[in-house]
Formats: C-alpha cells, structure tokens, sequence
C-alpha cells in the first residue's frame, strides 16, 4: 500500500481486529487499489472530457496535463486540448504557442484540417492542440456564428477516431469557450480544490452541464470530482473535503491530489510530475487517478 503514498495522501487506519487493518482513504471510503489497466488493441474512438471549473486555480491545468500523461504511461493514444486563452497547458507542456496553428484558428476557420495544429509532445503517446491569447478574441467572433456551442465538436470530430480521450483544459469561466467544450464532450471532470470557497461555484457549474445537457448534448455525464490541493495536516482541508463527499457522494473520485511544491517544479521544466518526479507521492497519485478513471468506465 505505501507503494501508493497513502501515508503521505493523508489514509487513516482504523483496526477490526488486531490482525485485520483496514485502510480508509481521505474521502472517508476504504482504501482501493485499482488494477493496472490492459493494454489496447487498437485505439479510438475517443471519449472526450471536459475539465471544467469557473474558478481559477483550482487545478485544472495541472490535472490535464498529468492525468494525460499516466494515461499515456498506461499505452493510451490522449490528445489534450489547451482551450484557456493563457495557454498554461501548452507552456506545462513545453509546447510552442507563437507563429504555429492553434485551436483559435480551427475555431474560426471551417475548412482548416485539425491536424494542422496537433503537436506531438515529449511524452509518447500524448499530442497537444495548442491555444494562446488568440484565443481571448474567440467569443467575440463566435457570438454571430450558427450553433457557436458546436464548433468544438466539429473541430474534433476529424480526429477523434485516432485517440483513445480527449481531455479539453476549459478557462475559468462559463462562457461560451466553456459550453463548447460541454457540448462537445462526453463527461465533466470537475477538479475541486479543498477550500471553502471553491465549493460556492460548483452548484453554478452543475447547473450549467445540466442546461448542456437538457438543450444541446443529452449524452453529456458528470465523469466525477477530483479533490485537489488537499493537506490533510489541516482541519480546514479535512472539512471540506467531507462536505464534497457529503454533497455529492460516489461522484467525487476515490483519488485525492495533494498540495505539493512539485507541480509548479515540473511546470517550469515543461513535463509532467510523472516525468519529472515519478516516485514522488503526487505522481503517483495522478497514476491512480487515470487507474480509476479506467476501471470507473470514464476511460477505455
């Protein structure tokens, strides 16, 4: 078990007997190890998600970019989409933003091949659709576009066949970037951090999805929540997390990422945490998150 960090992530361990110790994770539920998944014999088509959340720095990035890393680690084709104007994603990913397509032009250009902007990134397995500032002039052109809520899904669906998931990095905000990326997707990831007013928004964000899916993509699901930033030394972290479990019960992931100094670390160098420290805790944790995504059904 500590192979996992549990110690580290925060487990308690409370004894049936004095033989028989059962692990309970941070979220209050016994300790599972997920199985290491199968590999695949051919790839496609892609399950697209959407990592979403109104409010910033909350981790969504940062998710993105390792979730699609352990992902890859486990012989997954990911394609991640930067569709944040500050283009963090790309940058996390050591990717150029300036002088190269970007999603901004497949936004606005119908007859440009998505391939066009797809770059392959040091970490095998893994390409990237790249954004930056342009990006920020993209609701202004859309506002008068027919169905401007589906042009993602358009953009996508020339590629899609190539890749096992899709994950879409959304901008803080709920605009009409972010419902593209709600109508184009299959589920929601909602990275939540452990503090208390990360959790006054995320009634809006289901509000949202459900108005999605009532009107524009009856298929989309809430693929789960994912605690970030936890630091179980604290009891403030420890309490929020136990309203998350709480108010939204088995849709809030097992996995708990915690607050570490690595992530902005391995952001400067440009690669995942798995790449840069993979025996470190929060790597190891990202691998289990992809693990549990995988035996959820949320991943092939």
């Amino acid at each position: 078990m500590n192979t996992f960090g549990i110690a580290k992530a925060g487990v308690s361990v409370t004894r049936k007997t004095q033989q028989d110790a059962v692990p309970i994770g941070p979220t209050g539920r016994p300790y599972q190890g997920f199985p290491t998944p199968p590999k695949l014999d051919s790839h496609g088509p892609a399950r697209i998600i959407a990592l979403c959340n109104q409010k910033g720095g909350v981790g969504k990035t940062t998710t993105t970019i390792n979730l699609a890393a352990s992902l890859a680690e486990y012989g997954r084709k990911v394609l991640a989409v930067d569709f944040d104007p500050q283009g963090a994603l790309s940058a996390g990913l050591g990717v150029q933003t300036h002088d190269v397509t970007t999603i901004y032009d497949l936004l606005l250009e119908p007859k440009r091949d998505a391939h066009e902007a797809i770059v392959h990134t040091a970490v095998d397995g893994l390409d990237i659709i790249p954004a930056n500032i342009d990006l920020s002039a993209a609701e202004v052109h859309l506002v008068n576009e027919v169905a401007r809520e589906m042009i993602l899904a358009r953009v996508l669906r020339g590629v899609a066949n190539e890749y096992d998931v899709i994950l879409v990095d959304c901008q803080p905000s709920l605009g009409i970037l972010t419902v593209n990326a709600l109508t184009a997707a299959h589920g929601v990831l909602i990275p939540l951090e452990c503090e208390f007013f990360a959790l006054r928004g995320v009634a809006l964000l289901i509000e949202t999805i459900d108005k999605v899916r009532d009107r524009l993509n009856p298929s989309i699901e809430l693929d789960g929540l994912l605690a970030t930033m936890y630091d179980s030394r604290t009891l403030h972290s420890r309490e929020v997390l136990d309203r998350i479990v709480e108010a939204f019960g088995d849709k809030v992931l097992e996995t708990v990422i915690g607050r570490t100094v690595k992530f902005p670390d391995a952001s400067v160098s440009g690669v995942p945490i798995t790449e840069f420290a993979p025996e470190h805790p929060a790597a190891q944790a990202y691998l289990r998150l992809a693990r549990e995504l995988v035996s959820r059904g949320a991943v092939a």
